[in-house]
């Protein structure tokens, strides 16, 4: 996708991770997820990102300080034209009426201080969100805002099923992108069906921006095996820039998204996209080979039918627990596995694998003849 006559290099620099002050969030008394961005790391940053000819900056209304960052850290100190900025509308977060929703794009105005949206997105489709920016007429306020020359380009990044996006983008053909999770661990993965989602993006024509191409920093730490077959085959590069390839070679891709938190992350990503055109078919080999090593772990063969939620009486989030617990076992990374479990299940309504009372139904329905009472007492023994 040509943007002001010239190809946007395929490195965008994501502003939700971005670095922080050591200590601000005890000192002041806020949350890990609320404390103080380092504005001179994040100067630095932008500066080197600037440096190598990269201009695609992504933010959000709902990423605590990212917005504010990016005006004194970029906006403020860079001719407006040496840069493209992107940032989202999330309608689902308390918003009770339109007057809310569309109150965040005048936010994201001042707070990113950038005079107009080279990319505006309408955040996180999918699921039970989609229905807000329906109910709030946004898909009509966007187009409203582009005809005044506010954004330059609209679409939505989503997170749900192949099924979902084909009726999104059915019902509306104007957007021009989508903004998609693309990983190679996630490519084949019935709980996110990367592929399939890709695949319905380009039947319809909308270029791809891809987001967790390094799946929140996991793929940078694989499983071992998987980290020995990247090794074999190049000694000397990184697993995240393996990853970051991945996507980047995929036809229609504008841009990367990396959620970058400190230098030595930059410098890496730097190098791996240099230059960078397509994967050789050596390359491709060798990343389908770490996929086979990661489909050899053994986790739960949830395929999210969900047949099981449908028959539960205590409306037990299982599909989202067998999510978590399998991300645990791939990557070793509580944290991240307990964040997926909470977003998964307790923000989307359902109850707690510990509130499972054990009546079986779940299990007449699974299609997969998983033993679902005894993997829901160990996501209750994990995730406490």
């Amino acid at each position: 996708m040509a943007y002001l006559g010239e190809e946007i290099k395929k490195l965008g620099f994501g502003l939700m991770r971005l670095p922080r002050v050591e200590g601000s969030a005890a000192q002041s008394g806020q949350s890990n997820r609320d404390d103080v961005i380092d504005l001179e790391q994040t100067k630095a940053m932008v500066d080197r990102f600037l440096e190598e000819g990269f201009t695609y900056f992504d933010t959000a209304w709902a990423y605590p300080g990212s917005e504010d960052a990016l005006r004194q850290a970029l906006v403020e100190r860079y001719p407006r034209e040496r840069f493209q900025v992107a940032t989202k509308n999330a309608a689902w977060i308390k918003c009770n009426t339109r007057e809310d929703a569309v109150a965040q794009f005048e936010t994201s105005l001042r707070q990113t201080g950038a005079g107009y949206f080279d990319f505006y997105l309408l955040h996180n489709l999918g699921e039970g969100r989609t229905h807000f920016f329906d109910d709030f007429r946004l898909w009509d306020f966007v187009q409203e805002k582009k005809a005044q020359g506010l954004i330059k380009h609209v679409g939505f990044s989503f997170h749900s099923t192949p099924e979902e996006l084909e009726a999104i983008l059915n019902a509306h053909p104007e957007m021009e992108f989508v903004q998609l999770q693309i990983n190679y661990g996630d490519w084949e993965t019935p709980l996110y069906q990367s592929r399939k989602c890709y695949e319905v993006a380009r039947k319809h024509g909308k270029p791809v921006i891809v987001m967790e191409p390094v799946k929140g920093g996991m793929l940078a730490t694989p499983p071992e095996t998987v980290a020995q077959v990247l090794r074999a085959a190049e000694p000397e590069s990184s697993p995240a820039s393996w990853a970051i390839r991945f996507a980047a070679d995929l036809e229609g891709v504008i841009t990367v998204l990396s959620g970058m938190s400190n230098m030595e992350q930059m410098e890496d990503n730097l190098s791996t996209m240099r230059g960078f055109t397509h994967l050789s078919d050596a390359q491709r080999r060798t990343l389908d080979k770490a996929r086979e090593e990661l489909a050899k772990i053994p986790l739960i063969p949830c395929t999210t039918c969900n047949y099981c939620a449908k028959v539960c009486p205590k409306d037990i989030g299982i599909s989202g627990s067998f999510a978590a617990l399998n991300m645990l076992t791939l990557y070793n990374n509580m944290e991240l596995a307990a964040g997926r479990e909470n977003w998964l299940v307790t923000l989307h309504g359902k109850k707690r694998a510990g509130e499972c009372i054990k009546c079986g139904r779940c299990e007449q329905a699974c299609p997969q003849h998983i033993k679902i009472r005894d993997e829901l007492e160990k996501v209750a023994a994990t995730f406490k």
